[in-house]
């Protein structure tokens, strides 16, 4: 269990962004759901969702995370789906649930500004996540949490040597590390495996690719339902 006496050297602390500060998941999957609808006279919903997840993940190393990767693996899926027959007009429409996707307003979490007022001025506080750019950039103008934070990185993926990166821009050692996010695979385990210490909120919904099935049992690890509950451990 995380507490502050076993952390003597924390300097930073690291939030993840979508399901940990605001709302995203769903958001996908309201839109794969109206996708599946869109082209369910070729296939059905569950053959749909399964072409889809595939392409998605053959295209990562091209696209990376976010929401402009995933509308070109809709309209790919939708492409193939069809066997290359698919009409303009559902093209158009699955842009349009892109656009709409990039519009979604912005939900906080439970606790979250909470969390980081509190937090603020007694830590140096970042955003470590994964998506594109300037949709990332936009939902944390728009949520109106930038003021509190002292750097934000975008992160092509989150593997170990990308955490280590990051450690070297902000100039500070592993063990002055907290990592705080939803996804035990991205937020978790590579930053146990650099040596820094990692905190789960979950979030009631993960997408399929951000999934493990093994428990972790580390020193430097905690898991809390709220992200309120960090507070009486770092404070």
């Amino acid at each position: 269990m995380l507490h502050k006496n076993k952390i003597p050297n924390l300097k930073v602390i690291a939030f993840d962004a979508d399901d940990t500060l605001f709302v995203n998941e769903p958001y996908f999957q309201e839109t794969e759901h109206k996708f599946c609808a869109l082209m369910e006279d070729y296939l059905s919903h569950q053959g749909i969702s399964q072409e889809l997840f595939k392409i998605e993940i053959e295209n990562l190393s091209l696209y990376g995370y976010g929401i402009k990767g995933y509308i070109l693996s809709m309209i790919e899926a939708a492409i193939n789906i069809s066997n290359k027959t698919i009409p303009i007009e559902v093209i158009e429409k699955i842009i349009q649930y892109g656009k709409e996707l990039l519009e979604k307003p912005i939900e906080l979490l439970d606790g979250v500004e909470e969390t980081l007022k509190t937090l603020h001025g007694k830590y140096k506080l970042v955003v470590a996540t994964k998506g594109d750019l300037k949709d990332q950039h936009s939902k944390l103008h728009r949520s109106g949490l930038g003021h509190y934070f002292h750097h934000i990185e975008v992160m092509s993926d989150k593997q170990e040597i990308d955490y280590t990166k990051l450690l070297g821009r902000l100039d500070i050692q592993a063990d002055e590390f907290l990592m705080i996010g939803n996804s035990l695979k991205s937020d978790v385990l590579p930053v146990l495996g650099i040596g820094g210490y990692a905190v789960h909120i979950p979030f009631h919904t993960t997408w399929e690719h951000e999934k493990i099935n093994h428990k972790i049992e580390h020193a430097h690890f905690s898991s809390f339902e709220k992200i309120t509950e960090i507070l009486q451990n770092l404070l």
